[in-house]
């Protein structure tokens, strides 16, 4: 049974027609046969609203006496016992008279919805939790019955029903909203225009937020990346700097200028970590922004302008404000910019503003340069040899003099050397300091920074070009490798997740741990719930000490869909690492919906075996039990007779048939309730220490005297069983034995020990079973071979093997040498441990919302 659906009339004041218009939709779904009642609707005497009560059935209320007076509120009760298709409850957020089953009608509502019952309702926009305070600075009344908007925003569906203010005095005037006595109070205090102007306004911004949220919901699912500017959303790219401030305002200005306009400020990091912010200006910044209406967001990103565009083509932005660079003229060498680079890339579904301020082309720094990558022992040893090297060069070039030629290539070596190993930085500074040795102590004039030759100057020239493009192919080189070195790792991380999914995995806990493991982090939590009211719940974590409460505590955070995210301690990642991990909680995510799945699989099983035990125990019922029934009555029929005359000895044997065929419905009953416990899991055995020759031989009350060998020595060691369920356990399977034996065969029954287990064997001599049918006997309702239906229904060995089960033994079926069929029963000796065997086959449900272990 599915949960009922809600559906929602919103109004911005009483009056507007939001009670009219659910029971028009009621008489609609009437007249189209559905199965609709008035669950609760109040008409305060409005004529109009009284009429369209007529033609639908209607539930009678619950009367309370509360103080001396009484009261009626919805019959929670009687509803649930008429079970309609769909109920109409008027007044969602009022508050029910003490002595009520609820609190509050929306708390009745929602046990209506549980129960799969749909429901129409009906509540104003001065009702709502969060909007108490902004409702009484408009019309200085403070609302008391109040709903919190999570119930609403749940509805599947919100209707808003919306009129004008002067219509709505109109209305009031001609008393269809109020009595008479009470228009003028009413028009000159609440439904005052600016009031229901105010109200209105609110409503209609309510509904659009809750449409946003269902446009956001829908891109989403349908992965459209185009922006559709449905709403003004603008974007302000931060740079950390002091204009940030200003860029900040002006995007509210402009944001002001349209209706439901949004700001949303990002500050973009490399994820380098080289170049950062002021921490404290970022801080100011967030708070503006926040005071003024807006959100703050924080981004790591490789390349900033196309961070910038992703971000705002992903919250479906259709502005950008950005400040004019503070780059100096002789800066632009290195790139048109982040603001240009903007523009240039938006397209046309984006535009983007460049605001002026004070700190255009004030400067700010060379940019960083990305040999951090070689990494930091390479960088070290590469000024070394950059700056070190030529020094050495130099003292040991003055001892001996090799030539102008000879000495700058030595000098290039060492700027190859230093390229090699620090990349650009290391070599331009060792070009730039070998080509003043060279021309200070091996260039004439000597010792002077003067050059006679042009030759040499040429030689120079080219020593310099030369080791400037020989680091810039290496810095080059060194990029590129790193560059395949990650999306070589990319590609394995995603053909495992790929490997993953096509193999049907759905353990949690090791995608987690690959993803500790891939990002090095100290924990990974996966955090779901079941609103966006609901605290987060664990649903798999690994790693120390991981977060389990908020996601946004986290180092990283990766939403997956509305109430799920990806938790991570341990590090900031780049951004070039959120694309693998949004991969990876994805994945989680599947694996988490699969292990459901399986769940409720497993559950559907268990229900689709439950049906087939109802099924055949249906049979049982229709022929087995009738049998012996009709056996019974027919001889106490027969004996209360006063048509015939019986002897002494047919008064006997109608005696012993009746006697027979109690047993038989004792026995059987027997049988059926106890597998009625064993399928619903209600068996929990009372294990205690007892000697086997204290339970087996009362087991053996049930077949003829002498039909079986005993034999159990009394050096066996005590077991741990419950002895009930051992005693019915042996009984069932005595009395099978003892059944398909021939009658001048006993069924021996004996016990040994084996280690730490106890084996009782029951042998019987009688026609065995073949091995491929071993295990289909102990089946519920199966009958081996052409059994007779006099023989049972088929549970005596299901039975015992569930009793066996549930005491954490074994039973099975084995060949008697000779012919016949043994059962062997195998139970725990006293004071040895449960084997992992044996845990692993106790049933164990997990349900799917409950809280992870490690959590």
């Amino acid at each position: 049974m599915g949960r009922g659906k809600l559906r929602i009339y919103l109004g911005a004041a009483p009056g507007v027609g939001k009670t009219y218009a659910m029971l028009s939709e009621a008489h609609r779904r009437v007249e189209r046969g559905g199965d609709c009642v008035v669950a609760f609707v109040e008409h305060h005497d409005r004529p109009r609203t009284e009429v369209m009560l007529h033609g639908l059935e209607q539930v009678p209320r619950r009367e309370i006496d509360y103080r001396g007076s009484v009261f009626t509120e919805m019959d929670v009760d009687a509803v649930l016992a008429r079970r309609p298709a769909v109920a109409l409850v008027d007044e969602l957020a009022h508050t029910n008279v003490p002595g009520s089953r609820n609190a509050k009608r929306w708390q009745d509502v929602e046990e209506l919805l549980a129960a799969g019952i749909d429901v129409v309702s009906t509540v104003n926009i001065q009702h709502l939790e969060s909007l108490g305070d902004v409702v009484e600075s408009i019309t200085g009344v403070r609302q008391r019955e109040t709903v919190p908007d999570e119930v609403v925003r749940r509805a599947d569906q919100i209707e808003l029903v919306d009129m004008s203010p002067p219509a709505l005095r109109r209305r009031m005037a001609h008393g269809n909203i109020y009595k008479p006595d009470k228009v003028d109070a009413a028009l000159s205090n609440y439904f005052r225009p600016g009031n229901l102007t105010a109200l209105r306004e609110l409503a209609l911004l309510w509904v659009a937020d809750r449409v946003d949220e269902y446009l956001t919901e829908y891109r989403s699912e349908h992965r459209v990346s185009k922006i559709w500017g449905s709403r003004e959303r603008i974007v302000v790219g931060l740079t950390g700097g002091p204009e940030g401030r200003t860029l900040i305002r002006r995007a509210v200005r402009l944001a002001e200028k349209g209706a439901g306009g949004e700001v949303l400020a990002v500050y973009i990091a490399r994820s380098d970590g080289l170049s950062s912010a002021s921490p404290k200006e970022l801080a100011l910044q967030r708070t503006l922004i926040e005071d003024l209406g807006g959100t703050f967001h924080h981004v790591v990103g490789e390349d900033i302008p196309a961070a910038l565009l992703d971000f705002a083509r992903g919250v479906n932005a259709t502005q950008i404000v950005l400040g004019s660079s503070r780059r100096k003229t002789w800066q632009y060498v290195f790139g048109p910019g982040v603001g240009a680079t903007v523009a240039r890339d938006s397209g046309p579904d984006l535009d983007v503003h460049i605001v002026t301020h004070e700190e255009v082309a004030k400067g700010r720094g060379l940019p960083v340069t990305r040999s951090a990558r070689l990494g930091r022992a390479r960088i070290i040893w590469g000024w070394l040899v950059g700056v070190g090297g030529p020094v050495v060069v130099a003292v040991l070039l003055n001892t001996v003099h090799l030539g102008l030629a000879n000495d700058m290539l030595l000098f290039l070596a060492l700027t190859v050397a230093a390229a090699l190993l620090g990349g650009l930085l290391p070599a331009l500074a060792s070009a730039a300091f070998g080509s003043f040795l060279l021309n200070y102590f091996y260039t004439p004039p000597l010792h002077r920074l003067t050059i006679a030759d042009p030759k040499n100057i040429i030689a120079l020239a080219i020593f310099v070009g030369v080791a400037v493009s020989v680091a810039s192919v290496v810095d080059l080189a060194a990029r590129r490798t790193h560059q395949a070195a990650r999306l070589r790792a990319e590609s394995e991380i995603l053909s495992f997740l790929a490997g993953s999914v096509l193999r049907g995995e759905t353990s949690l806990e090791a995608l987690l741990e690959r993803v500790r493991e891939t990002f090095g982090m100290e924990s990974v939590a996966l955090l779901e719930r079941a609103s966006d009211v609901e605290p987060w719940t664990c649903a798999g974590s690994v790693g120390t000490s991981p977060l389990v409460e908020r996601p946004e505590d986290a180092d990283v955070d990766m939403p997956v869909g509305d109430h799920m995210a990806l938790a991570l301690s341990g590090r900031v990642l780049p951004a070039s690492d959120r694309r693998v991990l949004a991969a990876f909680a994805a994945q989680a995510a599947v694996v988490l919906d699969r292990r459901r799945l399986q769940h409720e699989a497993d559950q559907a099983r268990t229900l689709a075996e439950g049906n087939r035990i109802r099924t055949a125990l249906l049979a049982a019922v229709s022929h087995d039990l009738r049998t012996p029934l009709a056996g019974i009555k027919a001889a106490v029929s027969s004996l209360r007779s006063d048509d015939v005359s019986w002897s002494q000895e047919d008064q006997a044997e109608l005696l012993e048939g009746i006697e027979d065929g109690a047993d038989r419905l004792d026995h059987l009953v027997g049988n059926l309730l106890d597998m009625s416990r064993l399928q619903t899991g209600t068996v929990s055995p009372l294990i205690r220490e007892i000697d086997l020759d204290e339970v087996v031989p009362m087991a053996l009350g049930g077949v003829p005297e002498d039909s079986v060998d005993l034999e159990i020595p009394e050096t066996l060691p005590m077991v741990a069983v419950d002895p009930g369920l051992l005693e019915r356990s042996v009984a069932n399977l005595v009395e099978n034995a003892v059944k398909y034996s021939p009658a001048d065969e006993q069924v021996l029954v004996a016990a040994s020990a084996m280690a730490d287990r106890v084996e009782v064997r029951v042998v019987d001599r009688g026609p065995g079973v073949p091995d491929e049918a071993k295990d289909r006997i102990f089946a519920p309702f199966q009958r081996h071979g052409d059994a007779p239906r006099g023989a049972g229904v088929g549970l005596g060995l299901a039975v015992a093997r569930g009793f066996a089960e549930a005491m954490g033994g074994t039973l099975a079926a084995e060949d008697t040498p000779g012919g016949g069929l043994t059962m062997v029963l195998t139970l725990r000796a006293a004071g040895s441990r449960p084997d992992l065997a044996t845990a692993a086959a106790a049933p164990a449900p997990v349900a799917p919302a409950e809280r992870h272990p490690a959590c």
